[in-house]
């Protein structure tokens, strides 16, 4: 199945005349048919647990643009909710737990094995896109990195520099570090359940890791990746993981090696020059034309498009963006991206 499968291909190490491609968020409130289905959902979180609109969103976007893959529609706090924290989302605003902040927070969180009850809708949205995906489309399933899904449960809210997490860390270790330890450990488990269901790749998203600096970074973004990664390859052989450590900056360098991460997703705060080669040069990179772009269009977005392709093609390379496409994207600028990808 891997050969007509051109994600796998350069997961594997291979490098394409054209780079596979897709899209951060690609099913998203870009899309009118994506806005038709979450209204006949009701809300964001029926839509996430109802496996036939997750499933029909998911789709979407591969029916009108052919990408080379398509990611689970979820969400990345799906899994605080399974260890027992109260999510909710406010129109407007996003996402919005139960904090967790003192140890009787803690020790009210459900244990590892219990989040499977909560979080059996999404495995079975990913056993439907199993056998609806064409045969060419590679299914990722994907979670959140245990450093930026803490910064969620510990704040309550997403924040500008994820200070209450900080803040955690610094004055109440012990509690820290055992709430990430039962995050990773969640994580692991979501993960490979999703694997299990068909999922062939996974993804971890670490949007906040570029606020951890230095030791912090190594240990908060970087092992508990490794970690994670580990387990994964121990108990699925050959299953590609890739990593996104946002903003990481140097950090980026031997990142892939440090995790065993397969891939590194890059955001567009660096130059594609620079990370064919302080990066590329260990594996497969993902990335990075700014979303912006996606807005505004032009050749703009075609100039940029053609200069990542030139920087990249090297090494093993996927196309997508450095962060996910913005609701306020035209769809018409995805398909002058994806036509300027495979040389149209």
């Amino acid at each position: 199945m891997a050969e007509n499968k051109k994600l796998l291909r350069a997961l594997a190490g291979e490098v394409l005349d054209t780079p596979p491609i897709w899209m951060m968020r690609q099913a998203g409130r870009y899309l009118p048919e994506y806005r038709a289905t979450r209204e006949q959902a009701g809300d964001f979180l029926s839509l996430c647990y109802t496996p036939d609109l997750a499933a029909e969103v998911t789709l979407q976007p591969i029916r009108r643009y052919g990408f080379d893959a398509a990611i689970l529609f979820a969400d990345i706090l799906l899994v605080p909710q399974a260890l027992g924290a109260d999510l909710w989302f406010v129109t407007g605003e996003g996402p919005r737990l139960s904090t967790i902040t003192q140890q009787p927070d803690f020790d009210a969180l459900k244990p590892v094995d219990a989040i499977h009850e909560t979080l059996s809708p999404v495995y079975e949205t990913v056993r439907i896109l199993s056998r609806e995906l064409p045969s060419e489309t590679t299914l990722i399933g994907f979670a959140g990195a245990p450093w930026t899904v803490a910064t969620y449960m510990i704040a309550g809210r997403g924040t500008p520099d994820q200070g209450p997490a900080h803040a955690l860390r610094e004055e109440n270790t012990a509690l820290f570090e055992a709430l990430l330890d039962r995050i990773t450990a969640a994580t692991i488990e979501y993960l490979s359940a999703q694997i299990e269901a068909g999922a062939e790749v996974v993804k971890v998203f670490d949007s906040w890791a570029g606020s951890l600096k230095g030791e912090a970074f190594t240990k908060y973004a970087v092992e508990p990746c490794r970690i994670i990664t580990q387990a994964l390859k121990e108990r699925h052989p050959g299953i590609p993981v890739i990593g996104f450590p946002r903003e990481a900056g140097e950090g980026y360098v031997g990142f892939a090696k440090a995790t065993g991460f397969d891939c590194v997703a890059l955001d567009n705060s660096v130059a594609p020059e620079w990370a064919a080669e302080h990066v590329q040069v260990d594996g497969c990179v993902q990335g990075n034309l700014a979303s912006s772009h996606m807005v505004t269009g032009g050749q703009a977005l075609v100039d940029e498009t053609r200069r990542i392709l030139r920087a990249f093609s090297k090494g093993p390379h996927i196309f997508n963006l450095g962060h996910g496409i913005t609701p306020d994207a035209d769809p018409e600028n995805v398909q002058l991206m994806i036509d300027t990808v495979r040389g149209g």
